[in-house]
């Protein structure tokens, strides 16, 4: 069974960084992207920044040039650096992975269970 943990969460003020890791843990034959996705009071949930497996990045435009996608294939894990971050940033943030269980299998969505990004003006 595949299993996503994130942590880092918490609550900071305007301007302030936070660091946000996820590690994939179970029976994981590949992983394609890794990534993270973020949900408002409100609002449906978004794409804040994906990185694939070949080093491809993209990040949705109102976190670039503010957070930072990083992954390490061989630890199966992915990390989001948000500086400067504002209120409108606050959201419980998932991480996501698209990856095959075994050699027979499809890749497939996988969700970690969110980590609450409060952000104080």
């Amino acid at each position: 069974q595949v299993r996503l943990e994130e942590s880092g969460g918490g609550l900071v003020q305007a301007g302030g960084s936070l660091r946000l890791s996820c590690a994939a843990s179970g029976s994981i034959f590949s992983i394609n992207a890794m990534g993270w996705y973020r949900r408002a009071p409100g609002k449906q949930r978004e794409l804040v920044a994906t990185i694939y497996s070949g080093g491809r990045i993209s990040y949705a435009d109102s976190v670039k040039g503010r957070f930072t996608i990083s992954r390490d294939n061989a630890k199966n894990t992915v990390s989001l650096q948000m500086n400067s971050l504002k209120p409108e940033d606050t959201a419980v943030y998932y991480c996501n992975a698209d990856l095959r269980p075994t050699m027979r299998s499809v890749f497939s969505d996988y969700w970690g269970q969110g980590t609450q990004v409060t952000v104080s003006s």
